[in-house]
């Protein structure tokens, strides 16, 4: 691996974890020491996480991590339902059935130890893992290079929203049921169900994230 990729992937990481929290400053020195790597290859990196949006230039040597708030939350999910509904619309039109057949078998498998508030699937971490092998199963089936390019955007930043909701298992039990009517739509081939689950799906983990905000 280049040394920019891995000073990249490990900056990413840590901002999509919490670990450099938003206005955390990114001093070129401080990092390329930390991180091991020269000063060039630390630029490049940080070149590309500026491009995601994930950090903003403050001097010509330091760099601070951006900010999320309620705002650029909305205008996240604003980006994310257009997407997502039409790649749910698109697989249920073309996706290999018993893929997702398979898949809401899982989150139906995954539900009952969220029925009562507990973690689903035993905990985040699995159940995240579950829905990672969900959005690739949905981008194979779309087969639109395009349209999963926009979605990988917005999963790189839609990491950092989730932290919010993984203190409430009671909302990731009943996303865990919400997935297993968008898988169990597609294996169907029924476009509308799978657009409208993702719909009501989205409605509800944003109302979720957006309360977590106003209460910290």
């Amino acid at each position: 691996m280049r040394a920019s990729d891995r000073a990249y992937r490990a900056l990413l990481d840590e901002i999509q974890s919490g670990a450099l929290a938003p206005g955390a400053v990114l001093g070129e020195v401080e990092q390329s020491t930390r991180l091991g790597v020269s000063r060039t290859p630390l630029r490049e990196a940080l070149g590309r996480l500026a491009a995601d949006g994930l950090v903003a230039q403050a001097s010509p040597r330091v760099t601070v991590v951006t900010a999320i708030d309620a705002d650029d939350i909305r205008s996240l999910f604003q980006v994310r339902r257009a997407l997502e509904e039409s790649a749910a619309r698109l697989a249920a039109a073309t996706a290999d059935r018993a893929v997702f057949a398979g898949l809401a078998d899982e989150f139906a498998d995954a539900e009952p130890a969220g029925a009562t508030g507990a973690e689903p699937a035993g905990d985040a971490d699995a159940y995240y893992a579950l829905i990672a092998r969900f959005d690739a199963a949905l981008d194979a089936a779309v087969a639109n290079g395009y349209l999963t390019a926009a979605l990988r955007t917005v999963r790189t930043h839609l990491v950092r929203v989730r932290r919010l909701a993984r203190d409430n298992p009671a909302r990731l039990a009943a996303s865990v049921a919400e997935h297993r009517v968008i898988a169990a739509a597609i294996a169907a081939g029924d476009t509308d169900l799978a657009a409208h689950a993702t719909h009501v799906h989205l409605h509800n983990a944003l109302t979720s994230i957006l309360e977590s905000l106003e209460s910290r």
